[in-house]
């Protein structure tokens, strides 16, 4: 089977376009205007995620796998053969056979590779779609690459087998400084194939508009997790005394209701619920100031790089928050908004009222903020240091002829 040559590098998602994963579909048309129209495919669909801002025709132009897949296994002989096969191989890499699925998702992505002349698969997250890439590299020669963002290589990962997904792979991207030295310290035979660059953002969405001098805006997003601070940010706006302002934590998630009952005998203090992107994007540009006091969760987590902090700065709000990972390569202290410790409450609340009593100060810091967003995290920018970084481990590279024959041919 020959296939067709087309483009030969694709992306691969656990779920695609997601409401918690902006930065990935920023990332994709990004993409598609620096001329790289990489086929998508999604393992799952996000249907039910709250409603988002996602450009017309971005669903349909993606190929969504099979919910299940026992259609394959009861009729397709060569499916189910080499499924068996490579779950035996499964059972001794990785100790057992919770992970088959992601055999199954390898074999059913084979042949559509093949038919589009693809060779090289970039994932997002040291996670679900960066293990089924490691299958479809070792059951049928694609190659892959991924981004490793948080979580998914501080705490979620067995060392053992994320050492396995860095070592097949081509080259793998993260998004600080911080978490580069982390993974090349933690797998040093592998360190060179590791490279920072940054999450972009599309500057033109977020923009700075007047903020209340009456009654001043603290805006916070995020997931309502353990990670994000907000029960310190509520705690700290709990001792601004008498000042006029409001606080809106925008998000969802499993400590909604604890923060509701933090914020409650408050009115100043909402938590408001998931936004779009464009509510997002409004009330930044209202904004006094922006705070996300993230910490070191008990077991491991950790923010490393916020794409919603990017989005503030570009809005030019002045931003409190931890130096927590990647934190710092974002926020100068003292020029575009303030780092204060972990936990630190007080201190918190005395940034957060320096701010709100001198707007001017706010103002100057978020302009220098801007700035720094810039140069940093334009997605024009940060996509074409990704090409380039994936252009030299070869991920635009064509298929060899003839490399899934074993595979569409059934062994």
């Amino acid at each position: 089977m020959a296939g067709s040559q087309g483009e030969p590098f694709a992306y691969l998602f656990e779920r695609f376009p997601s409401f918690t994963q902006t930065f990935c579909f920023r990332e994709v048309l990004e993409m598609r205007r620096q001329g790289v129209k990489a086929p998508i495919f999604s393992i799952r669909n996000p249907g039910g995620e709250p409603r988002q801002d996602f450009p017309a025709g971005l669903a349909d132009a993606t190929t969504y796998l099979p919910v299940s897949f026992e259609h394959q296994i009861e009729t397709d002989g060569a499916f189910r053969r080499n499924a068996r096969r490579a779950i035996g191989e499964l059972r001794e890499l990785w100790g057992g056979e919770s992970e088959k699925r992601r055999i199954y998702e390898a074999l059913w992505l084979a042949p559509e590779m093949a038919r589009r002349g693809v060779a090289h698969v970039h994932t997002h997250f040291a996670g679900t779609a960066a293990r089924t890439a490691f299958w479809l590299k070792r059951l049928a020669g694609v190659r892959y690459s991924f981004t490793a963002h948080a979580n998914d290589i501080f705490c979620d990962e067995p060392r053992e087998r994320l050492e396995m997904l860095i070592r097949d792979a081509e080259c793998v991207i993260t998004v600080s400084d911080y978490s580069a030295r982390y993974l090349r310290e933690q797998h040093p035979a592998n360190a060179a194939k590791i490279h920072r660059v940054y999450n972009g953002i599309h500057l033109e969405r977020f923009h700075r508009g007047e903020p209340d001098a009456v009654q001043p805006l603290i805006v916070s997003v995020g997931r309502y997790i353990e990670k994000k601070g907000f029960v310190d940010l509520i705690a700290a706006c709990r001792r601004l005394g008498d000042r006029p302002f409001e606080c809106r934590i925008v998000g969802q998630g499993p400590l909604e209701e604890e923060l509701r009952a933090a914020a409650a005998g408050d009115s100043r203090i909402q938590i408001v619920g998931p936004k779009s992107e464009e509510e997002i994007a409004g009330l930044l540009a209202r904004a006094t100031v922006f705070a996300l006091p993230c910490v070191n969760e008990s077991g491991g987590g950790k923010d490393n790089l916020p794409t919603v902090i990017a989005e503030a700065m570009a809005a030019a709000n002045p931003v409190i928050s931890t130096p927590v990972a990647g934190i710092p390569e974002m926020v100068a202290d003292g020029g575009t908004g303030y780092l204060v410790g972990e936990h630190d409450v007080e201190r918190l609340a005395a940034r957060l009222g320096e701010l709100l009593d001198d707007p001017a100060r706010a103002r100057a810091m978020g302009e220098a903020g801007r700035m720094r967003c810039v140069s940093l995290f334009s997605a024009e920018r940060t996509t074409a240091e990704l090409r380039a970084t994936l252009s030299k481990c070869g991920a635009f590279q064509p298929r060899r002829r003839g490399w899934l024959d074993r595979v569409l041919g059934g062994g």
